[in-house]
């Protein structure tokens, strides 16, 4: 059975990336906005970014306007009813997660397979809240969604064989590059990116460098893209406080738990680059390290 219908749970950052991946691909694809409210907003952040491809000279106006149409945007769970695949992308809250998988499981239908976006939480633990455990599977995009190529495929011991075989070949289908990790907390990319990015900023803590030598040194001496630091601002300081906290509880490892500077970050609403202000003042371009 194909996959020609999916439903993303989830409009931040993550499930929206995920949503215009999709209809850009030519999937049908129906994305719920879980605040309620207004959508517009939502359509005109999926608009600007694919002018910018248009503006590029990647996409015409023209096949723009296909991918806008394969879109709907809804704050209706039940417009979900019809799809082949539902990939959550909430909150990193296991109840939240789990409660929604079990009203997911009542929406729609037995052949429609589910799946969690979460980054470290466990999906057998998720699966628990449905009747029909089979059908729940980790399908781990990253960010930005439009770009990253790697997809981590997560089955429980409950997932068929023949559903990950269909979910391998529809990821690769869509243009990813799947591998298949066992479940276990972080799976791969985060299991050995978030110990790396904790051990960033107790260095930044114990005043080793300033956020810029950090992030400076690693970029030129490790050949990294990204310095520590500057990727924990883009994933989200919140995203990452989630990360090391579930690694920690899972591993009981000490180096594993947040930095207190990361927590007070987090508790002050300063995560990064989504609200202006993490390790880096954004309201500047470059931006500018901060001393904290």
């Amino acid at each position: 059975m194909g996959i020609e219908t999916v439903g993303i749970v989830g409009t931040g950052q993550m499930g929206l990336g995920i949503a215009q991946l999709l209809a850009q691909q030519g999937i049908r694809t129906v994305a719920i906005k879980m605040t309620g409210g207004d959508v517009s907003g939502k359509y005109a952040t999926v608009d600007k970014s694919l002018q910018k491809l248009v503006d590029r000279e990647k996409l015409t106006a023209e096949q723009k306007e296909h991918i806008l149409e394969a879109l709907t945007i809804t704050t209706d769970l039940h417009e979900l009813r019809d799809c082949d695949l539902v990939i959550e992308s909430i909150v990193e809250e296991m109840d939240r997660k789990q409660q929604l998988f079990h009203e997911l499981e009542q929406i729609t239908s037995e052949t429609c397979l589910l799946a969690s976006n979460t980054s470290t939480l466990g999906i057998t633990e998720l699966a628990s809240a449905v009747q029909h455990r089979e059908r729940l599977v980790g399908l781990h995009f990253f960010n930005p969604a439009t770009v990253m190529k790697l997809v981590e495929i997560i089955p429980t011991l409950h997932t068929p064989n023949d559903t990950v075989e269909r979910l391998h070949k529809w990821v690769e289908a869509i243009g990813k590059t799947p591998v298949v990790v066992k479940d276990e907390t972080g799976f791969i990319v985060n299991r050995l990116l978030t110990p790396y990015m904790v051990d960033a900023i107790r260095a930044y803590e114990r005043g080793l460098a300033d956020a810029a030598a950090i992030d400076t040194a690693m970029k030129l001496g490790c050949n990294h893209p990204m310095g520590p630091l500057e990727l924990a601002d883009y994933i989200g300081l919140d995203i990452v406080y989630h990360m090391a906290t579930n690694l920690y509880e899972t591993f009981k490892e000490p180096r594993l738990a947040p930095p207190p500077l990361l927590r007070t970050l987090v508790i002050a609403e300063q995560l990064g680059r989504k609200s202006g202000l993490g390790f880096y003042d954004y309201s500047t371009r470059p931006a500018t390290p901060r001393k904290l």
